[in-house]
């Protein structure tokens, strides 16, 4: 991306991230204390004069019930899962840490010099080195911009493994299941054909040949 380019989506991230707050009737103040910023940061972030880092926006959209991909979509929300308990000032650290990491080993993989990286980018190379080190945090269009030259992908960077992670997958979980035809809801939620499922889950972890020997022993049980 170009400084152009991420001035645009610095702004349009402030516009999306302004429109769910408000679809969730949330204050400046209350979002701001749920991601552990002051609201003057916060009102900026929406006003696109700065941007947020991965790991704070993940726990906006885990405070806001809302799923990640709404900030890479053209969709608004406008018209609690609460987070209380999580030290999120800790969580966050965490994550800019693992996230520099993983930036790290990125540009390991293929092949590329700091000093490269910067001319590409435009981003200094003091700033890479302290975002590889999780001494400072990546505004998304900034990370989005490494990844860019890179080669690689935002969602590799999402948050798996942490309370946000495990519930942004339980949501894209029931996501997919309202997705499934009727017939295949009700199929699922009874609790006769769990055997089956369990069943199914099994053979999903079988190889193909092993699929195949399983199918020609029942054609020979049958015939």
């Amino acid at each position: 991306m170009t400084n152009a380019q991420i001035t645009i989506r610095e702004k349009k991230l402030g516009l999306l991230i302004r429109d769910a707050r408000m679809a969730e009737r949330r204050s400046i103040k209350e979002c701001a204390d749920a991601i552990g910023v002051k609201p003057g940061l916060f009102r900026a972030y929406e006003e696109g004069r700065r941007a947020p880092s991965l790991p704070e926006l993940e726990t906006l959209v885990f405070y806001l019930k809302l799923p990640i991909t709404q900030f890479w979509g053209r969709e608004t929300r406008s018209d609690s899962l609460l987070i209380e308990s999580l030290d999120t000032a800790r969580l966050i650290a965490l994550r800019q840490r693992m996230i520099g990491a993983l930036l790290r080993q990125e540009r390991n993989n293929v092949n590329m010099s700091i000093r490269h990286l910067s001319t590409e980018t435009g981003i200094s190379q003091a700033a890479l080195k302290a975002f590889e080190l999780g001494e400072r945090a990546i505004p998304v269009p900034e990370l989005e911009s490494i990844l860019a030259v890179m080669g690689s992908r935002i969602e590799t960077f999402f948050d798996q493994n942490g309370p946000v992670g495990q519930w942004m997958i339980s949501q894209r979980a029931v996501q997919k299941f309202v997705e499934l035809p009727e017939e295949m809801q009700t199929f699922v939620c009874q609790p006769v054909n769990r055997p089956y499922l369990e069943l199914a889950m099994k053979l999903s972890d079988l190889s193909r040949e092993k699929l195949r020997a399983v199918a020609e022993g029942l054609l020979d049980i049958t015939l």
